[in-house]
């Protein structure tokens, strides 16, 4: 009878597998679409999609941030260490180093050529929004390949190949949210409605999905290629790298949370589960057979519980972070913290734990300041991310003692790396308090500024340097090179070490911007003194 049950046992799991492969798998890829956009807008096509199918707001995208690799590596089952694809500026016949293995056209083994050689009948298709997505496909494999032409086109054109052919596997690229972001900034009201809208695209396509009669036997996967940070992407914050994953249709678990990491990657790992093929050898991703009816969460793989961070006023805005720069003016620090969380926080820089200081109520900050804070449950152990709030307290007679001169590049191409300042013509000269590109700056394409200090070192020592930028920095001490972020990326921090001696330093920072987004901050740290925004202290 034992031997009865465990035969019955395993023929039934490996009917639960059968059932679990759908005839058709859709792909739905919201270029920028951050799990706080499907948090904080009105989306009640994803809405029922997260509650009648299984998700996780926490997947994660590959690093750098940036669209090109991303893409890549969910059609790819890899990452840019396996398929070679490293940033937006890769082509083919330009690649930095080339993948491990080929397909048919000399790229990394992509699904549209998997499924076509494992399924020579299979109606395969892709429409895409964004032009540097064609470059990424294998478009000798696929019967249907578009290059739309904005969101609505592209979602009118996939209805229709939906309804005609019935595709086995489409992947369909929106990119409206991405551009809202790099417009608009990820967290204002314009990218929120621009969520409201793919998410209104998102119900069209599951209607053509039903009206082609096909919806019962299809697997649909809305994710994104990365999330985003004030005007941009391609950095290393949780903002950018953590991404929507959410499936819906046959033999999906309802209103399943996904509880265990997942990768860009394990996309076309998925798909190809679900479409009953073999992964190539050299793919690593893995299939999210948890989300599937019939299968469990793998064992010991569960992430920890995550709160939200609170928040610290004045808000973070953009890139720039929580606190600021006030002049002859003592601020007030407010936390906010969802319910039934305690808020705990420090102001040495030091990280808080369940020891520090208990947050009760607001008070004034009455000199420059790191505050870090974090929520902590009641009830478990669980805790959220820090918060960092850099507060700056000048003096009402503080000057600015820092000089910056201001270029204009007359380029027809982006340019790719800081210019040769020297060859610049000189558009505008001022003062700052601190290095930035801010209301000063009256372009945000193909400009170049540099910035002249003086810092006083009190104690002599090592000190540590960072330079935050999108596009490209430099910070030079005393004439040699200490920081490179160099190159054209999303807003990234680099940083070096330096020893200094007591005294009066000279600091050069040179910074330009191609497109996208600009931003600029630099920070310091040293002994005894915390991480923080760098104000010179010495006049010119």
């Amino acid at each position: 009878m034992k031997l009865l049950l465990i035969l019955f046992s395993f023929f039934g799991v490996y009917c639960l597998q059968a059932q679990s492969m759908a005839k058709h798998f859709i792909v739905i890829g919201i270029d920028g679409m951050s799990p706080d956009g499907i948090r904080q807008a009105n989306t009640p096509e994803i809405d029922k999609l997260i509650r009648d199918g299984a998700s996780t707001m926490y997947a994660r995208a590959v690093l750098s941030t940036s669209s090109s690799q991303n893409w890549a590596s969910m059609v790819m089952g890899a990452g840019p260490e396996q398929h070679g694809i490293t940033s937006n500026g890769w082509e083919r016949n330009e690649a930095p180093f080339p993948p491990v293995v080929a397909g048919p056209e000399g790229i990394f083994p992509t699904i549209f050529c998997e499924l076509r050689k494992q399924n020579p009948d299979a109606e395969i298709g892709i429409i895409y929004d964004w032009d540097g997505f064609g470059r990424l496909c294998e478009k000798t494999c696929i019967n249907y390949v578009v290059d739309a032409d904005g969101e609505d086109k592209t979602t009118t054109i996939a209805e229709a190949y939906i309804k005609k052919s019935k595709p086995n596997y489409l992947f369909i690229h929106i990119d409206n949210v991405d551009d809202a972001g790099h417009g608009s900034g990820h967290g204002s009201k314009a990218y929120y409605k621009a969520v409201e809208k793919a998410d209104s695209l998102i119900g069209r396509i599951i209607q053509a999905l039903a009206d082609a009669k096909i919806l019962e036997e299809s697997v649909i996967l809305v994710t994104a290629d990365h999330g985003g940070k004030g005007h941009g992407h391609g950095g290393e914050s949780l903002e950018e790298l953590e991404i929507p994953f959410i499936l819906y249709g046959k033999n999906v678990k309802k209103g399943k949370e996904i509880k265990h990491p997942v990768y860009q990657y394990d996309n076309a790992a998925t798909a190809v589960f679900v479409l009953g093929i073999t992964p190539p050898y050299a793919w690593i991703g893995r299939p999210v057979k948890s989300a599937f009816v019939g299968f469990d969460d793998p064992i010991g793989s569960v992430m920890p519980r995550r709160l939200a961070k609170p928040l610290i006023y004045p808000l973070a805005e953009g890139d720039a972070p929580a606190g600021g720069l006030f002049i002859g003016t003592f601020p007030f620090c407010k936390m906010v913290a969802e319910k039934d969380l305690a808020i705990r926080y420090t102001t040495d820089g030091s990280l808080p734990t369940r020891n520090a200081a208990l947050y009760t109520d607001s008070f004034r900050v009455q000199k420059s300041t790191v505050i870090k804070a974090r929520a902590f449950a009641k009830v478990d152990t669980s805790s959220s991310e820090v918060q960092t709030a850099y507060f700056r307290v000048l003096n009402a007679d503080a000057l600015p003692n820092i000089e910056y001169t201001y270029y204009e590049l007359d380029t027809i191409s982006e340019p790719q790396q800081l210019p040769i300042f020297e060859q610049l013509k000189e558009k505008k000269r001022g003062e700052l308090y601190e290095f930035s590109v801010g209301m000063a700056i009256p372009r945000e394409k193909n400009i170049a500024v540099q910035y002249n200090a003086k810092l006083l070192i009190n104690a002599k020592g090592k000190y540590r340097f960072y330079a935050t930028s999108d596009d490209g920095s430099k910070l030079l001490i005393d004439g040699k090179l200490v920081v490179d972020n160099d190159g054209n990326h999303g807003n990234r921090e680099r940083s070096n070490t330096v020893e200094l001696t007591q005294g009066v330093h000279t600091i050069l920072v040179q910074y330009y911007n191609g497109g996208g987004g600009k931003w600029l901050e630099v920070y310091w740290s040293g002994d005894g003194l915390p991480k923080q925004i760098l104000i010179p202290n010495s006049s010119r």
